[in-house]
């Protein structure tokens, strides 16, 4: 079993669900044993609804999340370099995390995470979709770092 990383940060390709959505999971599994963020690509979309509203179930709070691009992380004073792992749910985040990261020496992991963003018409089958993207989210964190 991996030791947990000191600090982790997630991306995904807006930072509107996949990777708050890890963050917050992240935090309400290990609180502060761990210096957990999150990025997108871009910075185009807010906090999605659906995914605050399947996190809530599980009592992970998203509403205050802000989402931001790795330039923007940056721009406010946070280097890549400062994470010892980066996770990217994407296959888009995957490509920019390796570029930006080429000449750091920190680890890039790739999680095919499920895109839940249209999937379903009604709004039940569309939280039925954000449910399982959390679901794997939660199973791949506790399997990773074996969650008490």
């Amino acid at each position: 079993m991996p030791e947990l990383p000191q600090s982790i940060l997630f991306a995904c390709d807006h930072n509107a669900v996949r990777s708050p959505m890890a963050e917050g999971i992240m935090k309400k599994l290990y609180g502060t044993e761990t210096y957990v963020q999150s990025v997108g690509v871009v910075n185009d979309l807010e906090i999605d609804g659906f995914a605050i509203s399947v996190c809530a179930e599980i009592g992970v709070e998203l509403e205050r999340h802000r989402s931001r691009s790795f330039e923007e992380m940056e721009q406010m004073g946070e280097m890549l370099s400062g994470f010892d792992l980066i996770v990217t749910l994407s296959p888009a985040s995957q490509r920019r995390a390796l570029d930006l990261t080429r000449y750091y020496h920190l680890t890039v992991e790739y999680w095919p995470i499920m895109d839940p963003t249209g999937i379903g018409e009604t709004r039940e089958q569309k939280l039925n979709a954000y449910r399982q993207t959390r679901d794997q989210l939660v199973k791949r964190l506790g399997d990773q770092w074996s969650a008490e």
